[in-house]
C-alpha cells in the first residue's frame, strides 16, 4: 500500500495500485477540486498527460512502512 498526496493540495490517499489510488482520490477531487473535474477545455491529451505524470509519481513512491 502506498500513500500519496493529491497533485493539487496536501490531502493524501492510499492505494495498492495506481488505479486503486486514483479511485481513492476521486471523491476528494470531486469535493475539493470540482473546477478541475468540470473544465471543458481539457483534452484527451491532457488526461493522458495527467495519468502518465501521476502514475510515474505513484511508482516512484515507496511502500508504506508497517
Amino acid at each position: 500500500m502506498k500513500t500519496l498526496k493529491c497533485d493539487l493540495c496536501e490531502v493524501t490517499a492510499k492505494g495498492g495500485t495506481f488505479e486503486e489510488w486514483m479511485r481513492a482520490l476521486l471523491p476528494h477531487y470531486m469535493e475539493a477540486h470540482p473546477e478541475v473535474m468540470k473544465e471543458s477545455n481539457h483534452s484527451e491529451e491532457d488526461a493522458k498527460k495527467w495519468m502518465a505524470e501521476n502514475k510515474e509519481r505513484f511508482e516512484a513512491t515507496p511502500e508504506d512502512q508497517a
